[in-house]
């Protein structure tokens, strides 16, 4: 449900920043969706600029292994696939060897990008140990030497995607921010939290605000943005550059078109129910258009279900229904069921703390969340 007044977000989002420019390229709107593995392939992608009418101002990719890449691996290479309907395009790459990280965004270029992205933010243990993603926070003679690597290697504009720091004890952004603008990154997307918070508690938007005041280069935040009221107050309080919502899409794949039909001066509108059950045969049809199994196309159509459906209210034993569906006619089934036994919908009731799960729930894995 849209809390403020939907009139008084008109005129606050006429006062904030609301687009930015890398490499000569001006980003419009200023509000994009983040890499997630398992989550933003091109179905995704695509889903979410059908919505915004092609409004969605940049895209990414899920984060991809250059070790994949190098090797030419079929299902890694795929993955840098995108539709014209997607520009402009970015691709992150991750990985802790120079050489190979260099190889790596040459094939992103070579694939037609737009843009390569550097993930230093990926807190996965397996990824880590590697040296790639938050791992690159703490060996920063290493994250210079990708950098310079990837920089000589392409021509189109790269950007850098960072944490806060390791650890609330070890807090390193300021210093990662230097190496960022010292080895010529277009942009840096700085996530605000730490490797050890993982996606739990809030992202410390103070830093991310900090590096801001302090930066020379374009600053995206990235954390806790489910509605556009969050964006409003995230630009209007930090003033950064823009922002990339990650975990809120999922929530709220709207988002990104409520937040260009505000920056159009139109008043935000809530998705009916009508169109909760018209975002999932959409999405179905672009499933389809990439795969032919059914119970991978019924796994994408449950890891949004188990979000979106979240955000409707007394919706809980439905929701459950829906997400045990065996089929995917059944799961058209169960989601009518629930959709029309919801009486008087006015909006949906989203909140923000939502987007940090249970403990044992870890939201980048895919079409293996559970909720």
């Amino acid at each position: 449900m849209i809390a403020a007044s939907p009139q008084s977000l008109v005129e606050r989002a006429k006062r904030v920043n609301r687009g930015y420019g890398v490499g000569g390229r001006d980003i419009f709107p200023n509000v994009y969706l983040a890499p997630m593995s398992g989550v933003t392939d091109i179905s995704f992608r695509r889903l979410i600029s059908r919505l915004s009418g092609g409004r969605t101002g940049l895209l990414v990719s899920e984060f991809i292994t250059v070790e994949g890449l190098t090797k030419l691996n079929p299902r890694i290479c795929r993955q840098m696939a995108f539709a014209p309907e997607e520009r402009p395009f970015t691709v992150q790459i991750y990985g802790g060897e120079a050489e190979k990280m260099a190889w790596g965004a040459s094939m992103v270029e070579e694939a037609g990008a737009d843009f390569v992205e550097i993930n230093c933010g990926c807190p996965a243990p397996k990824i880590v140990r590697r040296g790639g993603g938050s791992g690159l926070l703490r060996d920063h003679e290493n994250l210079k030497a990708i950098i310079a690597g990837v920089k000589k290697a392409v021509k189109i504009p790269v950007t850098v995607k960072v944490r806060v720091g390791w650890a609330e004890d070890s807090i390193n952004l300021l210093e990662t921010q230097k190496v960022v603008e010292g080895e010529g990154a277009a942009a840096l997307v700085i996530h605000g939290r730490t490797r050890q918070q993982g996606y739990k508690g809030l992202a410390n938007w103070d830093l991310i605000a900090l590096a801001k005041s302090r930066g020379a280069i374009p600053v995206i935040g990235n954390g806790d943005i489910l509605k556009v009221e969050d964006v409003i107050e995230k630009l209007e309080r930090y003033g950064v550059d823009g922002v990339a919502v990650g975990r809120g899409a999922m929530h709220n794949p709207w988002i990104f078109n409520q937040i260009a039909d505000l920056y159009e001066g139109k008043v935000p509108k809530e998705p009916t129910l009508e169109e909760h059950a018209a975002l999932f045969t959409l999405y179905l049809d672009l499933l389809r258009e990439e795969q032919d199994v059914e119970g991978r196309v019924l796994g994408k159509l449950k890891q949004m279900g188990a979000r979106v459906l979240k955000c409707l209210p007394n919706s809980k034993g439905g929701r459950t229904e829906v997400l045990r569906s065996g089929t995917v006619a059944e799961f058209f089934d169960n989601l009518h069921k629930l959709l029309g036994g919801i009486p008087d919908y006015n909006g949906r009731e989203m909140d923000f703390r939502e987007l940090n799960g249970k403990d044992a729930v870890d939201p980048i894995q895919g079409v293996d969340y559970r909720n």
